[in-house]
């Protein structure tokens, strides 16, 4: 039994659903989402809340309970505050600028990087060892985000690449004489 998707999904004010078939489409002041869900659930909105309900009891019909009560969440979220992904980048001589719509990375490779980001997301380099990319589609901001850490990973001995903010590298030691 889902305890994700017995909940429904509040919709704040300037947000509007509208179910048609398995397809919901969520508009707010930030964009247009949708999402079309599969033949399991079925989901209905009533007074500002979206509730998704299992068809049978079924192993899958209950995880697709869950997962498309959370995608609905989601949809909702971007379209009301967006997603951010924050990233830092440490070593000598490694940084970030933005030029046009190309963020333009030197990473102690031969040469720099322009990376163009897709449709739907923007990226900025507040600073030239921070990267932030935001968006309304949570899955999109996350791989954007992967992809610049991409191309250079924090590496274990000095700590050098591109990071997540927050995240932990566990450090090794290094050779001994």
């Amino acid at each position: 039994m889902s305890r994700i998707g017995k909940k429904p999904v509040d919709l704040p004010s300037g947000v509007t659903a509208s179910v048609s078939g398995q397809t919901i489409e969520v508009k707010g002041p930030k964009g247009t989402r949708s999402f079309k869900a599969t033949d399991d659930v079925t989901m209905t909105v009533e007074e500002n809340a979206v509730t998704v309900t299992p068809r049978g009891k079924s192993k899958r019909a209950r995880q697709q309970w869950g997962m498309s009560r959370t995608m609905v969440g989601n949809l909702v979220t971007g379209v009301t505050d967006g997603f951010k992904k924050e990233l830092e980048i440490q070593g000598v001589g490694y940084r970030a600028a933005m030029t046009g719509n190309v963020l333009k990375l030197n990473l102690g490779l031969s040469h720099d990087v322009n990376f163009i980001p897709p449709e739907g997301v923007t990226v900025t380099a507040p600073k030239q060892t921070e990267i932030v990319v935001e968006g309304i589609d949570e899955q999109l901001v996350g791989q954007v985000a992967a992809n610049i850490r991409a191309w250079r990973k924090p590496e274990p001995y000095k700590g050098k690449g591109i990071r997540y903010k927050g995240e932990f590298v566990f450090r090794k030691e290094g050779k001994k004489k």
